[in-house]
């Protein structure tokens, strides 16, 4: 029996749009959190778990990016996306960051893991080491793996994790499994269809999925629980910036031109990711190498300058397929619609 045994759960969704106040609302109405421990330090992470513990007693998750590698030939390959990037963002008065590599701090953020355990830790865009995992687990936590990929099932049973983390190719945001291919891949009900015929551990699958109606559907796939991440993006409790808020439901593809709404890209990070069609994403996905967090750091300072000023074109405007049918309410309002939703179409 898992600690994840609520049919909802929130994503995690690092960056900024993932608080603890949003955590809070969703856990009191039924549905399963996680905060986002990516990007942030040691000490706000550990400041975040002691206030969601205060806010609410229901169980949480926290989510971390475990180290990318660091390929040696990731320093020239950035070299020559940020010479193709550097009049664009001079156009923009902005200078581009100092592309480097770092892991996060990946050991600081397990040590405060396993002291403060919560109910669950995920990881994403690697896997933990094998001590990772074990220390997690003597200390009463449940550990999560993100897979894209159905043949990843065998090395997730192999490292002994409690349960998986199934993105489909409609999911928003980074592709979390281990392998960054850049090919398409699985949408979540065949993901999920073809994993469980792999395994029987527990499964949380997401991508796409806004309403209550499509949880189900993915459900009846074989999932144990369904994420939801860009469905909560625009709810006042989000930290999702405004010009991210507005573009999930008013955006109009580059030009006006019919074409993708969305689209998976390396262009802003170095790592595949499904956003919001953009003159960027138009004009760099296919010279951006795969290169995280070197491009991350990279282009920072000119996604910052987008946010601060409303600019569209320059924010990595992270979005699941279902991004239009959104809903801009309280996130107490909208965890029980989903709920509500979900009960209505399981009969």
């Amino acid at each position: 029996m898992t600690v994840v045994d609520l049919p909802l759960v929130l994503a995690p969704m690092a960056g900024g749009p993932s608080t603890v106040a949003l955590a809070a609302a969703v856990a009191e109405a039924g549905v399963f959190p996680f905060l986002a421990g990516a990007y942030l330090s040691p000490d706000r992470l550990r400041d975040d778990i002691d206030a969601l513990r205060s806010a609410t007693p229901k169980p949480f998750g926290v989510n971390i990016f475990a180290p990318s590698p660091n390929p040696p030939g990731a320093a020239s390959d950035v070299m020559a996306y940020a010479a193709l990037l550097e009049p664009w963002a001079a156009a923009a008065g902005v200078g581009l960051g100092e592309a480097r590599w770092d892991d996060d701090s990946f050991a600081a953020k397990v040590d405060v893991l396993v002291e403060a355990a919560p109910a669950v830790v995920s990881f994403a865009f690697a896997w933990p080491p094998d001590d990772v995992v074990t220390r997690l687990q003597q200390a009463g936590v449940e550990v999560w793996v993100t897979l894209n990929e159905p043949d990843e099932v065998d090395w997730a049973r192999e490292l002994g994790v409690d349960g998986l983390v199934l993105q489909g190719w409609e999911a928003g945001g980074h592709r979390g499994g281990p392998v960054d291919t850049g090919h398409q891949q699985l949408p979540v009900r065949e993901l999920v269809a073809a994993v469980r015929q792999r395994t029987d551990l527990p499964v949380i699958a997401a991508g796409g999925v806004v309403t209550g109606a499509e949880a189900a559907e993915v459900l009846a796939a074989g999932a144990s629980s369904v994420a939801l991440g860009t469905a909560f993006m625009a709810t006042p409790e989000a930290g999702t910036a405004e010009v991210h808020r507005h573009e999930l439901t008013n955006h109009e593809p580059p030009g006006g031109e019919p074409g993708p709404d969305t689209v998976v890209t390396r262009c802003f990070t170095g790592r595949s990711a499904r956003a919001l069609t953009t003159t960027w994403t138009e004009r760099f996905s296919d010279a951006a190498p795969a290169a995280y967090p070197h491009v991350h750091h990279l282009t920072a300072p000119l996604r910052a300058h987008g946010k601060a000023t409303g600019e569209a074109e320059l924010v990595h405007l992270w979005a699941g397929t279902g991004h239009a049918r959104v809903r801009a309410m309280p996130a107490t309002d909208l965890a029980l619609t989903l709920l509500a939703e979900l009960t209505q179409a399981r009969g």
